[in-house]
């Protein structure tokens, strides 16, 4: 990132401020296990592989927006610290994933800009910021480290409120759309299939239980017919829904970046295998 790209973030005080650009994509990353961050696999490999492209299409973000399914809030807020510490919100894992940093710097300039022009659709508040509670959990820097070795790009998390019905959370993301065209790359992470308590770390990444194919397929087909909206719907689909999602923070991040998307925009998968059976990598560029 240049000294003056930096600068322009540091001195923000609303995104009139900042300078247009071409609109960037949105993204919506399956993370899966933290142990993807370090480990040589598929997925890592694809995610730097997505930030080498991105980088080779002149794609240069100012700031890096990301909604992570780790940080649930009582109304929304963003990490609004110039320093957020990486935080390992885990357990069980070697110590090699611990002893794991991304020292990405925030922007408080620009958290208070977008708490100024997004507002709660349950309250019409603004966001909430957050100067010393969170940073930046592995749903955030397991991504991003591997896309942004560097770690030279301005991070931000934006939280979600759990107790909020999904119309609301795809209504946020609505609203970020415009921050795409002020230079921020918008990043959901998540999984569009994500079970835990099933998981069979014996399966192969082309291997799942069929209610996890199903629920992914449809999902996949709401997305590629440009059915965005019908992603709110995601508990109609009754048991289905309920063995692909016991809790559903891992699904809500898929409805920002779905809200985020432009008219005419056509979604790109990759990572369409599964981690453990149950856990669904596909993942969603959008430009």
């Amino acid at each position: 990132m240049s000294t003056s790209a930096s600068a322009s973030l540091s001195a923000a005080a609303g995104l009139a401020d900042l300078p247009a650009t071409e609109r960037l994509p949105v993204l919506f990353l399956g993370h899966g296990s933290p142990m993807n961050a370090i480990e040589d696999n598929t997925w890592r490999r694809s995610w730097q592989a997505l930030g080498q492209e991105l980088r080779a299409q002149g794609t240069q973000p100012r700031l890096i927006l990301c909604i992570s399914a780790h940080w649930l809030t009582p109304g929304w807020q963003l990490t609004a610290m110039s320093r957020p510490p990486t935080i390992h919100d885990f357990g069980g894992f070697p110590q090699a994933l611990f002893d794991q940093q991304y020292p990405a710097p925030g922007s408080p300039a620009m958290a208070r800009a977008i708490s100024g022009a997004v507002r709660q659709p349950d309250s019409g508040r603004a966001l909430g910021l957050d100067e010393r509670e969170w940073g930046l959990d592995h749903g955030t820097w397991s991504v991003l480290k591997p896309m942004y070795p560097a770690a030279d790009i301005p991070v931000i998390q934006l939280s979600m409120d759990y107790r909020r019905p999904a119309a609301e959370h795809f209504a946020v993301g609505r609203q970020l759309a415009q921050l795409r065209e002020r230079g921020v790359l918008i990043v959901g992470s998540g999984n569009i299939v994500h079970s835990l308590r099933t998981m069979r770390r014996d399966a192969a990444d082309n291997q799942a239980y069929e209610w996890a194919i199903e629920f992914d397929r449809i999902t996949a087909e709401h997305i590629a017919q440009g059915r965005l909206e019908a992603l709110n719907d995601f508990q109609q689909l009754g048991a289905v829904a309920q063995m692909a999602h016991p809790s559903w923070e891992h699904y809500l991040p898929l409805l920002y970046t779905a809200g985020a998307v432009g008219e005419g925009e056509a979604p790109r998968f990759f990572n369409d295998g599964f981690q453990g059976a149950s856990i669904s990598m596909r993942s969603v560029v959008w430009r």
